[in-house]
């Protein structure tokens, strides 16, 4: 005879069983700004790592032998990782539910900062660097659409910033501590810190994500639709020329207040963090700004930044005026960044995940020209005040592409 206790025996295993996630639809408002924090979580361990490189290359060059411009191959290879797996692995990836493609995007960026950690050989940090850029572009992508599509509506573009607001915060905090660290306890310590990020993320987002049910599956073939339609080409060129102007400054932020503004070196941490908060308070600032208007919100925030890259080529002449104008910079470019990738979600149609993605990819490429022009001009004998008005010249030809935007707009619609 089957004793009577042994169901109540088993009980405690059922407990232990993984319990089915919500759908989106049944999550309570409590529980969607704590997906949000932790979206944003990821994406503050994205943002750590992909800056922290920079102020690491002195001690990777010394570790590996090398000269500090074959180290900043380690930045090329984390941003060519970006360019190419955004629009790589959010074209095959449509019909995977978003909810198990962002643990898989965080399990890779964990792995690569993982790599990076024990890398034995500069090639193998190279590998490293590229593994850990992939899942960048796609993993922004994918957490801005979640959640724009969990947001109440009208409130997309902050739901967007808060996900990006991650990034934000990450060069205000992330990056010091990371690069500290890194000083301290040698350069891989600070990719074992972001690597310990992207474990806190993928348990936040395993037992917190729910099912999004309201973001359909798509195909390979309609993902790709996105480079068919002239209206992504233009958003994107708007955020490639546009962001160009801003890079050309940061890249040589550390020359400009040093040697035109006559800052003590040692201090060049309070640029960096003028910056991060600009980055944070502009973040916010261009959700509400896409949320009331998005078109004139992108032409405000680009003649904005052609305004204060101007004002910087000025001001870089004194420490303090040059910090708080570097600040503005941040505020500005970072406002941006949410009004962009919203446009890019409803000019894609279907193909709304590829054209957020390409957003990141357009980033990094503004990333590299901006860097490259800023060179450009400095390496001419202009000064390194050259690379803001040079900017600025990016900023007004981005102006110019929104007015071409505006054009096509009202052609269609005249058309049909």
């Amino acid at each position: 005879m089957r004793n009577q206790s042994e169901p109540q025996k088993r009980q405690p295993g059922r407990a232990l069983r993984r319990q089915p996630k919500p759908r989106q639809t049944e999550i309570s408002e409590l529980r969607r700004r704590v997906v949000m924090v932790a979206l944003a979580l990821g994406g503050f361990g994205i943002g750590t790592t992909e800056f922290v490189s920079m102020g690491l290359l002195p001690l990777i060059a010394d570790d590996f032998g090398i000269t500090e411009d074959q180290a900043g191959h380690a930045i090329s290879a984390y941003a060519l990782g970006v360019v190419v797996g955004a629009p790589l692995i959010t074209a095959v990836t449509g019909r995977t539910p978003r909810r198990r493609l962002l643990i898989l995007l965080m399990i890779a960026f964990t792995l690569g900062n993982a790599l990076s950690v024990v890398a034995a050989n500069y090639p193998l940090l190279l590998a490293a660097r590229f593994i850990a850029g992939l899942p960048h572009g796609a993993y922004f992508s994918v957490a801005g659409l979640a959640a724009a599509s969990m947001a109440p509506a009208g409130k997309r573009g902050k739901a967007v910033a808060l996900v990006g607001m991650g990034l934000s915060v990450a060069t205000v905090a992330g990056v010091p501590a990371a690069q500290a660290l890194g000083v301290a306890a040698g350069w891989h310590a600070a990719y074992l810190l972001v690597a310990l990020i992207g474990v806190a993320t993928l348990v936040a987002l395993w037992f917190l994500m729910p099912h999004m049910t309201r973001m359909p599956a798509t195909s390979v073939r309609t993902e790709l639709g996105a480079f068919g339609r002239s209206q992504v080409w233009l958003t994107l060129a708007m955020g490639t020329v546009g962001f160009g102007g801003m890079f050309a400054v940061y890249t040589y932020i550390s020359w400009t207040m040093t040697e035109r503004a006559g800052l003590d070196p040692s201090l060049i941490w309070l640029v960096l963090m003028a910056y991060g908060i600009g980055n944070v308070a502009g973040n916010y600032f261009g959700g509400t700004l896409a949320d009331r208007n998005l078109e004139k919100g992108i032409l405000f925030s680009l003649v904005m930044i052609a305004v204060v890259l101007v004002a910087f080529y000025f001001t870089s002449q004194s420490p303090v005026l040059g910090v708080l104008n570097f600040g503005i910079i941040g505020f500005f470019g970072s406002s941006l960044v949410p009004s962009l990738q919203i446009r890019l979600m409803d000019v894609a149609g279907d193909a709304q995940t590829l054209a957020a993605a390409l957003n990141h990819s357009a980033l990094n490429l503004a990333n590299a020209s901006g860097a490259a022009l800023g060179g450009a001009v400095v390496g001419a004998g202009l000064g390194y005040a050259s690379p803001a008005l040079a900017g600025a010249g990016l900023a007004l030809s981005a102006i110019v592409v929104w007015f071409i935007t505006q054009a096509a707009k009202a052609r269609a619609k005249k058309a049909s």
